[in-house]
């Protein structure tokens, strides 16, 4: 690449340096993972499928798998501590907004509001959900960005195609086993039969999200090291997941 400065030792050493992008991927990042476990984690909903009939997903997999493609893009512009930095930010993000929302739907409703039931069906966290949720999350998305910083020395920084759709298989995977099974193993309305059913629809779908909109992260990551000129390689980096220092 053209005017491309490689930093292949990960976060290097020094000043951490500044990046004109990085707090919009970030602001992107942790958005979108608000967004998804607020709006449409709790849904089943149903497709019909030719000659398979009726088949069950979480509704989340619309817009949730998305924040997998922008840690892709951190890990690959960025590299992993960077990315592992934004990863402890929506962890941190997403145990405030549980600890909000049970703190909103318990406050006592002042007389005449007659929207405390929809509010608590809205917004009533079962912890079981949050500490899956917040389980699976954290897990799947280390994974996804220690798989694609490897990839991405195995590979020498090509076919990045093989590293956002191989991360993908591997975080998706641990994400949903840890998700279902831990959220909804045994809970009412979940036989462990669509448990597994719904489990394998969400990782296959959100490997095909991550193949059909493999283009634009190849559009977005190309833009992103052209603009930052950097493009980080983690050849000597500390891949513990417990810190966030860079």
């Amino acid at each position: 690449m053209a005017h491309e400065r490689r930093d292949r030792g990960g976060a290097g050493t020094g000043a951490p340096r500044s990046f004109r992008h990085y707090d919009l991927v970030m602001a992107a990042f942790v958005a979108i993972l608000l967004l998804s476990n607020v709006i449409g984690a709790g849904k089943v909903a149903t497709v019909r499928l030719p000659l398979v009939g009726d088949w069950p997903f979480g509704a989340g997999i619309l817009f949730f798998p998305l924040s997998y493609v922008i840690g892709d893009v951190l890990t690959e512009v960025y590299g992993y501590a960077r990315a592992r930095r934004v990863i402890w930010v929506g962890t941190a993000t997403v145990l405030f907004m549980a600890a909000m929302a049970a703190i909103v739907v318990a406050l006592p409703p002042a007389p005449g509001w007659t929207n405390q039931p929809a509010y608590e069906a809205e917004f009533g966290q079962v912890p079981r959900i949050v500490l899956a949720s917040v389980c699976a999350f954290w897990a799947g998305e280390f994974v996804n960005a220690f798989v694609l910083a490897r990839m991405k020395l195995w590979t020498r920084g090509q076919h990045l195609w093989a590293r956002t759709i191989g991360s993908t298989v591997v975080g998706q995977g641990v994400d949903s086993l840890i998700f279902y099974p831990l959220a909804f193993w045994g809970a009412d309305g979940w036989s462990d039969a669509l448990v597994l059913r719904v489990l394998a629809t969400q990782w296959v779908l959100k490997v095909a999200w991550e193949v059909a909109l493999t283009p634009v992260t190849y559009l977005v990551v190309g833009a992103l090291k052209r603009s930052e000129g950097v493009d980080v390689f983690d050849a000597d980096t500390d891949f513990t997941p417990f810190r966030t220092r860079l």
